[in-house]
């Protein structure tokens, strides 16, 4: 629009909701896919590290928020089609975490329902030059690059070269990941982790009783990977808050006070990332909703 004030808007916002239930509801390490549901969307229900992962929904927004929240409705769709498919019929005390996000979806003029339009991404050109790439998501980033970089070279009509990063090792690249137990999700991470550890008896202590994440992983997390904020440890380093929303606000204190100690900040610190996590954390309890 900063370009050329006159261009349609591209894109249709679409909500996802997932609910996590623990895996009693889910045994074994097959997955699920339901290709329709009652009103033509897919289901999917996934083994997800020790727990059950179960959605998605596809629900239009007129409006975009920074922090999407689930529906009602999109909730009680989830747990009425789960329930015809796993172990056993869920309730909503079982919840464990609800999050939501939202897909940039590529809009069409004949197309008012988002589960009917593409996942793909596209590419805009404007008569300025000016390029845009739209759609897509977060499994497709590598070939949105190739697509985004491969037009603009066109487009600058620059000398074709081969693409030296088709097979690039990423950072934490591990032949034998499966092999680190509850550590493999850091690849060759985990090596160092498993030093401190090594090195400090105590950073093998869990967060939490009911999260598999140990005071090792804050500290790297903190050390390593640039976290700052007690959001950071426990929504974006690990996945405490999307497995288990209400162990990781119990654990909040604990994590904020390590942290702390990381980065040398005082107990005022401490208190304000302690209350701002809870208040964002509390938005995916389900008794947060109405539900005990």
């Amino acid at each position: 629009r900063m370009d050329d004030n006159s261009v349609k808007n591209m894109i249709s916002p679409s909500q996802g909701v997932h609910i996590v239930l623990d895996s009693s509801f889910m045994p074994g390490e097959t997955a699920i896919m339901v290709p329709h549901t009652k009103d033509g969307r897919v289901l999917f229900a996934i083994p997800w590290h020790d727990h059950a992962l179960i959605g998605t929904t596809d629900t239009p927004l007129k409006e975009v928020v920074e922090e999407p929240e689930a529906f009602e409705e999109e909730i009680e769709f989830i747990l009425e089609t789960a329930e015809q498919y796993l172990h056993k019929k869920p309730q909503r005390s079982d919840i464990r975490s609800i999050f939501a996000g939202i897909r940039p979806l590529v809009k069409t003029e004949d197309t008012e329902n988002t589960a009917a339009l593409s996942r793909d991404h596209t590419i805009h050109i404007a008569h300025s030059g000016l390029m845009t790439i739209c759609g897509g998501k977060w499994t497709t980033y590598r070939r949105m690059a190739e697509d985004a970089v491969n037009h603009a070279a066109m487009l600058g009509q620059l000398e074709e070269r081969p693409c030296p990063t088709r097979n690039l090792r990423i950072h934490g690249h591990c032949e034998e990941a499966e092999n680190l137990g509850d550590l493999w999700i850091y690849g060759s991470d985990a090596y160092p982790i498993r030093d401190l550890i090594r090195q400090q008896p105590d950073m093998m202590e869990k967060i939490h009783p009911d999260l598999p994440y140990t005071r090792a992983e804050v500290a790297w997390g903190v050390r390593e990977e640039m976290a700052r904020t007690l959001e950071d440890v426990l929504s974006r380093r690990t996945r405490a808050l999307l497995l288990h929303a209400q162990g990781a606000i119990d654990a909040a204190s604990g994590v904020a006070n390590l942290m702390a100690k990381e980065l040398g900040k005082d107990a005022e610190w401490v208190d304000k990332q302690v209350q701002s996590f809870c208040a964002m954390a509390s938005r995916c309890l389900p008794n947060e909703r109405g539900v005990s």
